[in-house]
C-alpha cells in the first residue's frame, strides 16, 4: 500500500477555513485597543439615541427647537452609515455595538416608512399642491394636474389674478370647484356647502366643503396653514402655525361627517407636535399606504413632507409624489377607499 503524507501547506489549505478563524481570533485577543478606541464615537451613537427616544421632551420654549428638531427627525438615519464607516476605518467593537442602539430606535420610529405599503383598489384618487402665488407657469401646472386623474384636487396659495387661469385649465376635467381665499377645490363629483373655515389669520386660507360620491357624502377640508421660518435671532419661528393648527383641529373635532379628509399645506410634518390638534383625529396616507418618506418641500431637493393627505373613517389605499410643476413644492396623491 502507497502511503500519501499530507504536507503542511496541503494541511492548511484542508482547514484553511478553520485556520482563518482562530488567526483572526488571535489577533482580535492581542488587539485589546479594540474596545478602547471609539469610546467618542461611542457616546456620539448614544446621543443620537437618546435625542431620537426623547424628541417629545426637548422644549419648545426657546426657538421652537422641539418642533424644529422633529421637523427632520428622519433625517437622523443619515449618520447611521457615517458612524459605521467610522467605526470599523477605527476598528472599534464598541462603536460597533454602540451603533446598534440608535440602528434599532430608527428603524422602529421609520423603519415602516421604508416598504412600499400601497395596494390596488379604492374608490377616490384625491391630490393636493401648493402652486406656489410666483410660479411662472399656471397654465402647465393646471394642465398637468387636470390630467393626474385625481377625482378631487386641492390648491393652495392662489394669488387673485392666477384664480383664473387655474379655473380654465382645469374646466374640462373638473366641472365642480370652488375657491376661498387663496385655497380652493376641484371635483369631477358635485361639491356642496362649501364655505371657508377660520384658522385665526385674518384672511380665508381654509375651507371645507361637501363631495357627494356614489357612497355617500364626505367632508373635505383645504387648508394652508401660516409658513415657518428657521432664523438666527429667534430659531423656528411657528407660534402663528401652531395656533392656525389648533383652530383646524378644532373645526375638525366638530364636524358631523363621519368620514373626513384634509388636503393641503400644513407647514408642519406627522412628527411635529405641534399638529397634535390635527394629527391626533386624522391618519396621513402616507404612513398607512405610501411608498417611503413621500417628503414634498423643496422640489430641488425634498426633504420634509409638510404637504399632507390625511383622513378620518377612510381607508387609504396607496399615496405618493406627483412630477414636479414650476412650485418649490411637488404635489401628493392618494388613492382611498370609502
Amino acid at each position: 500500500m502507497t502511503r500519501v503524507d499530507m504536507t503542511e501547506t496541503e494541511y492548511d489549505g484542508a482547514n484553511g477555513g478553520r485556520s482563518r478563524f482562530r488567526t483572526a481570533l488571535a489577533r482580535l485577543r492581542r488587539d485589546r485597543g479594540i474596545w478602547r478606541r471609539g469610546i467618542l464615537l461611542a457616546l456620539v451613537s448614544l446621543a443620537l439615541t437618546l435625542l431620537m427616544v426623547f424628541h417629545a421632551d426637548i422644549p419648545n420654549r426657546v426657538g421652537n427647537l422641539g418642533s424644529l428638531t422633529e421637523t427632520f427627525l428622519p433625517w437622523c438615519g443619515v449618520f447611521l452609515p457615517v458612524l459605521l464607516v467610522l467605526a470599523l476605518l477605527r476598528r472599534s467593537a464598541t462603536a460597533l455595538i454602540a451603533l446598534l442602539l440608535p440602528g434599532a430606535v430608527w428603524l422602529n420610529l421609520f423603519g415602516g416608512l421604508v416598504a412600499d405599503k400601497s395596494s390596488s383598489g379604492g374608490d377616490l384618487t384625491v391630490a393636493t399642491h401648493n402652486v406656489n402665488a410666483d410660479n411662472p407657469d399656471p397654465e402647465g401646472a393646471a394642465r398637468q394636474l387636470a390630467g393626474s386623474g385625481a377625482d378631487v384636487l386641492a390648491l393652495e396659495e392662489l394669488r387673485g389674478e392666477m384664480v383664473p387661469v387655474y379655473e380654465k385649465g382645469l374646466a374640462e376635467a373638473y366641472p365642480y370647484h370652488s375657491v376661498q381665499g387663496t385655497v380652493g377645490l376641484w371635483s369631477k363629483l358635485p361639491l356642496r356647502a362649501a364655505q371657508p373655515v377660520d384658522i385665526h389669520m385674518g384672511w380665508t386660507r381654509a375651507m371645507r366643503a361637501s363631495v357627494v360620491t356614489p357612497k355617500g357624502e364626505l367632508a373635505v377640508y383645504v387648508a394652508h396653514l401660516p409658513s415657518v421660518r428657521v432664523r438666527m435671532d429667534a430659531g423656528f419661528t411657528a407660534n402663528q402655525r401652531d395656533t392656525s393648527a389648533n383652530a383646524l383641529g378644532e373645526a375638525i373635532s366638530h364636524d358631523p361627517r363621519e368620514r373626513i379628509i384634509l388636503l393641503g399645506d400644513l407647514n408642519g410634518t406627522m412628527n411635529d407636535r405641534a399638529l397634535t390638534a390635527v394629527t391626533s383625529q386624522l391618519r396621513s396616507t402616507q404612513g398607512a399606504a405610501g411608498d417611503g418618506f413621500g417628503f414634498s418641500w423643496p422640489t430641488s431637493f425634498p426633504m420634509a413632507r409638510i404637504d399632507q393627505i390625511m383622513v378620518k373613517n377612510v381607508e387609504p389605499v396607496s399615496s405618493w409624489a406627483l412630477p414636479a410643476t414650476k412650485s418649490d413644492h411637488l404635489p401628493i396623491a392618494a388613492r382611498v377607499r370609502l
